[in-house]
């Protein structure tokens, strides 16, 4: 079955010292099924590697490395998203309008999101999405 993949899953596979068994079941579930993405996860992606390059937790070749091989996996960017839907879902839950848009395509698509950020899993529980 797909998934909703948030960039904290993703954030786990760049860095050797995090680990998540959430992050290690969307690994590996990735390899079979798709993940689906809101097109702010680019950004997102390259901003947390950037921000770790600062910090020396990873050098620009390893970056390079981990985006070529994001880029093999089955990640689908959707460019459609719901704009009342993401509004309603970011002032109900106070999260911000990124965080929101994972959720709002969870509920569009009927399929798990897959995060680490405990805000986001629980305005995911109040509208009774699938969590990974």
């Amino acid at each position: 079955m797909a998934f909703v993949l948030d960039a904290s899953i993703a954030a786990c596979w760049a860095f050797q010292d995090e680990h998540h068994p959430h992050a290690d079941l969307a690994f590996t579930r990735i390899r079979t099924e798709e993940a689906f993405v809101p097109s702010l996860w680019w950004f997102e992606i390259r901003n947390i590697l950037v921000v770790n390059e600062r910090r020396k937790r990873i050098t620009e070749p390893g970056t390079s490395r981990f985006l070529r091989d994001l880029s093999r996996l089955r990640i689908r960017v959707d460019r459609s998203p719901d704009e009342a839907g993401v509004l309603r879902l970011a002032r109900t839950h106070r999260l911000s309008v990124y965080d929101a848009s994972y959720l709002e395509l969870a509920l569009r698509e009927a399929i798990p999101l897959a995060t680490l950020d405990a805000d986001l899993a629980a305005a995911a529980r109040a509208e009774r999405a699938h969590l990974f």
